[in-house]
C-alpha cells in the first residue's frame, strides 16, 4: 500500500552569502511513501544536482517532467486539447474517429470535416446580421448527415483509448497551469516505519547585514542584525536558521532540460551598494600604545570640541597614555553619561562557528518567515575596542586641493566571530553621527571606519621629485646606469577648532619599487599605502614624506645615438664622458670615409655616363674618319679614369669597414667600474 506525503517538515535552512540555501527536511513514514517537492523553474537544475535522500529501509527514486515534457507529451496523444482552442477545432481535428452525438436525434458515425456556414439573424430592426455557424459532417449506416453544433449538447468517444488520451491531456495542463513551478516526485518503497530525511540546495536570496555601532560609552558597543528574505511559496515554520559567510565556489550546470549542452552557467555579480569609502587593513610597523586596551573603565572619554566629531582631546590621550607607563590606568575616573544607549536593549543573539573556511551563524532560537515574507534577525552584540580618530586620504585628494579629513574610527575585532561586510550605523553623544561601511572582518583584525567629514580641519598636499644619476658601469659595449628618484610629498592641515585631534595620514607609495627614507617609522601599511599617525593642535601642521626609487637602465653603445645623447650628459662621470666622446670621434672618421665613398661613387657615376656619350658619338661619326679616331682614344682614356675610380672605390670601402671595426672594438673594449655618485 502507497502512502503518498504531501510534504516533510522543513527542519533546517543554511543560507549562504553565495546566493544558495542548504534546506534540510525531516518525517516519519511507513511501507511505501511519495513525495512531491515543488520548485521554482530556475531552481530545478541545482535541485537535481545536489539533492540527498537518506532513507534506511529503501532504494529510493526521483522522476520529473523534462524541460519539454507537455509538448512532446500532447503530440504523441490522439487527441489535441492543448492546441484546439474551440470545439469545432477540437472535432476537425478528430477527423475519422466514431462518436455518438447527444442531439434531439442521437446519432452515431465517424467524423468527416467541420465546416463553416453563413446564416442570416434576424433582429427587431429587421437588419439582417451575417452569422458563422458550425456544422459537423458524419458518416452514418444511413449516409453522411450534417450536423449544427448548435444542436449538440454532448458527444461520447467509442474507442476507450481516445478517452483515456483525453484524461491524460487534462492531467497534463492542470500540472502545468502554474509554468513556473516544477515538481520532482520521490518515491520511498519500504516496509517499516522509520525516519526520512532529504536536502538540497537551490538559489535563495543573499542575506544582508547590517551593524551599528554605539561610541558614546566607556567601552564602544557594536550589534549586528541579519536581514533574511523569503520569496519562496512555502512558510518557514519553527526552522533552524543558520547563516554562512565566506565565499564558496556556486555555478548552475543544466540538467534539467535533455537537449542542451551540459554547460556551467556562472552567477552573475551583485549590484553594489551606494558609493563609500572602506579601509583596507595595515600591518603595524611598531607596536600602537592603545589607551583602551588593558584597562577597567567606568564611564566614557569625552571630547571638549563642539565640531570635532567626538574625537579625543590630545589631553586627554596624554593622560591616558601616562597612566599605563606608570601602572595607574585602574584609578582613571570618566565622567558619566545619561544618554542614548543600545546597550540598554541586549537582546539574543547568534551563535557563531567556523565552517570550513567560512563562518557560521545560528540562530539560537528556531525562525518563522511567512512565504513572501522578509525579517530581520539579532546577529552579533558585544563591546569592541574602538579609537575615534580623523583620516585624511593622499590618494582621494587632489595636489593643491583642499579637502576635510575624514571622521572615522579604528575598530578591533574583539566579537569572537568572523563578521561579514555591511553598513554601519554609527551613533556618538547620544545620537546618529553617520553612516559607514565595512569589508568582512576577520576575529581580532584592525579597521578602520570613515562616517562622516570634519569641516574645522583642511588638508591638501604638494609634490616634487627627482632624478639623479647615482652609479654608472661600463662593459662589453653596454652601459649601465643607476638612477635614483625622489619623492617628496608635503601634507599641510590646518586645524581651526580649539580641540588638538588626532589624526591618520594615508599616504600612498610613489610607486611599487619606492622605498620610505622619511619618516622612518609608520602607524602601519596596506598593499598601496602608509599610514601615519599625527596629533593636530590647533592651527598648521606639517608632514614631510619622502620616497627614494632606484631605476636601472642599459645602453647599448653600439648605438651612435645613445653615445651622442650621453656623452654630453654633465650628471655622467668625466672618465666615462670623455670615454664616449672619443667614441663619437672614432663614429665621426666613419662619417668621414663615407662621405669619402660617396664622392668616389659620384665620380664614377659621371664618368661612365661620359663615356656612354662618348660612345654613341663613335657610333655617329664612325671609326674610320678622324672625328671618330678621337672619339676612339677619348674612350680609352675614359677606361683607365674609371678603372683607377674603382680602385679608389674599393680603398674608401675599406677604410670604412677599418674605421667601423675600430669603433666596434674600441666600445666593447671600454671599461669601468662602478662610479658612484652622492
Amino acid at each position: 500500500m502507497e502512502n503518498k506525503i504531501n510534504e516533510m517538515n522543513l527542519r533546517r535552512l543554511t543560507l549562504f552569502s553565495s546566493g544558495v540555501g542548504f534546506f534540510e527536511h525531516g518525517g516519519d513514514i511507513e511501507g511505501n511513501a511519495e513525495l512531491a517537492l515543488p520548485f521554482n523553474k530556475d531552481a530545478v537544475n541545482d535541485a537535481l544536482k545536489s539533492l540527498v535522500i537518506n532513507d534506511p529501509d529503501s532504494s529510493p527514486t526521483v522522476s520529473y517532467h523534462s524541460e519539454d515534457t507537455l509538448q512532446r507529451t500532447m503530440n504523441g496523444l490522439s487527441i489535441d486539447l492543448y492546441g484546439n482552442d474551440h470545439l469545432a477545432e477540437l472535432l476537425n481535428s478528430l477527423k475519422g474517429v466514431e462518436v455518438e452525438l447527444l442531439t434531439p436525434t442521437p446519432r452515431k458515425g465517424r467524423i468527416m470535416l467541420v465546416e463553416y456556414r453563413n446564416t442570416p439573424d434576424s433582429y427587431e430592426s429587421l437588419s439582417d446580421v451575417i452569422q458563422r455557424e458550425s456544422f459537423v459532417s458524419l458518416l452514418t449506416n444511413e449516409g453522411v448527415r450534417v450536423i449544427s453544433l448548435k444542436e449538440i449538447s454532448g458527444f461520447t468517444f467509442t474507442d476507450q483509448k481516445i478517452n483515456a488520451d483525453a484524461n491524460r491531456a487534462l492531467d497534463l495542463i492542470m500540472q502545468s497551469r502554474d509554468s513556473g513551478i516544477r515538481n520532482l516526485t520521490v518515491k520511498l518503497p519500504g516496509q517499516k516505519s522509520r525516519k526520512v530525511s532529504l536536502s538540497y540546495v537551490i538559489p535563495t536570496p543573499i542575506w544582508k547585514v547590517s551593524y551599528r555601532l554605539d561610541l558614546s560609552k566607556e567601552k564602544p558597543f557594536l550589534q549586528g542584525w541579519a536581514v533574511v528574505d523569503n520569496d519562496s511559496d512555502t512558510d518557514w515554520e519553527g526552522v533552524e536558521l543558520a547563516l554562512v559567510t565566506g565565499r564558496p565556489v556556486s555555478f548552475i550546470q543544466n540538467l534539467y532540460a535533455p537537449y542542451h549542452l551540459s554547460r556551467p552557467t556562472l552567477p552573475l555579480s551583485i549590484a553594489g551598494i551606494a558609493k563609500a569609502h572602506t579601509y583596507d587593513s595595515g600591518t603595524p610597523k611598531y607596536e600602537m600604545r592603545e589607551a583602551a586596551r588593558g584597562i577597567t573603565h567606568k564611564g566614557r572619554v569625552t571630547s571638549t570640541s563642539s565640531g570635532g566629531g567626538g574625537v579625543f582631546a590630545q589631553s586627554e590621550i596624554d593622560s591616558l597614555m601616562m597612566s599605563l607607563s606608570d601602572g595607574s590606568a585602574d584609578e582613571i575616573v570618566y565622567e558619566e553619561d545619561e544618554s542614548f544607549s543600545m546597550t540598554e536593549g541586549i537582546v539574543e543573539t547568534a551563535s557563531g562557528r567556523a565552517a570550513g573556511d567560512q563562518f557560521e551563524f545560528t540562530i539560537k532560537t528556531p525562525v518563522s518567515i511567512a512565504r513572501q515574507q522578509s525579517a530581520m534577525l539579532p546577529l552579533v552584540e558585544g563591546s569592541v575596542h574602538a579609537e575615534k580618530m580623523l583620516v585624511f586620504s593622499g590618494s582621494k585628494a587632489s595636489s593643491g586641493k583642499p579637502m576635510n579629513p575624514a571622521i572615522g574610527a579604528e575598530l578591533v575585532n574583539s566579537t569572537g566571530m568572523k563578521l561579514p561586510a555591511g553598513p554601519i550605523t554609527v551613533y556618538d553623544g547620544g545620537t546618529y553621527a553617520g553612516d559607514a561601511l565595512i569589508e568582512f572582518f576577520p576575529e581580532e583584525e584592525k579597521r578602520i571606519i570613515a562616517y562622516g567629514e570634519d569641516l574645522s580641519v583642511v588638508g591638501s598636499f604638494s609634490t616634487i621629485s627627482n632624478s639623479t644619476i647615482s652609479a654608472v658601469s661600463v662593459k662589453g659595449g653596454i652601459m649601465y646606469i643607476k638612477t635614483s628618484k625622489s619623492y617628496k610629498r608635503t601634507y599641510v592641515l590646518r586645524n581651526a577648532s580649539s580641540e588638538t585631534k588626532r589624526l591618520v595620514i594615508e599616504h600612498p607609495y610613489a610607486s611599487s619599487r619606492a622605498v620610505l627614507v622619511e619618516p622612518s617609522e609608520y602607524m602601519e601599511k596596506t598593499h598601496n599605502l602608509y599610514r601615519f599617525e599625527m596629533s593636530l593642535p590647533q592651527g598648521e601642521s606639517r608632514l614631510e614624506v619622502s620616497e627614494n626609487e632606484i631605476q636601472k637602465s642599459e645602453i647599448v653603445l653600439s648605438d651612435i645615438s645613445n653615445v651622442l645623447l650621453y656623452a654630453s650628459n654633465q650628471a655622467l662621470p668625466e672618465d666615462v664622458r670623455a670615454a664616449l666622446s672619443h667614441a663619437v670621434g672614432l663614429k665621426q672618421s666613419i662619417e668621414g670615409e663615407r662621405e669619402k665613398l660617396a664622392d668616389c661613387a659620384t665620380r664614377l657615376t659621371r664618368l661612365l655616363e661620359e663615356q656612354e656619350r662618348t660612345r654613341k658619338n663613335l657610333e655617329a661619326a664612325g671609326s674610320q674618319t678622324q672625328q671618330g679616331a678621337n672619339y676612339l682614344n677619348r674612350l680609352v682614356a675614359q677606361d683607365n679614369e674609371i678603372d683607377e675610380e674603382h680602385k679608389a672605390i674599393a680603398a674608401v670601402e675599406q677604410a670604412v669597414k677599418d674605421a667601423q671595426d675600430a669603433y666596434s672594438q674600441y666600445v666593447q673594449d671600454i671599461y669601468f667600474d662602478e662610479h658612484r655618485h652622492g
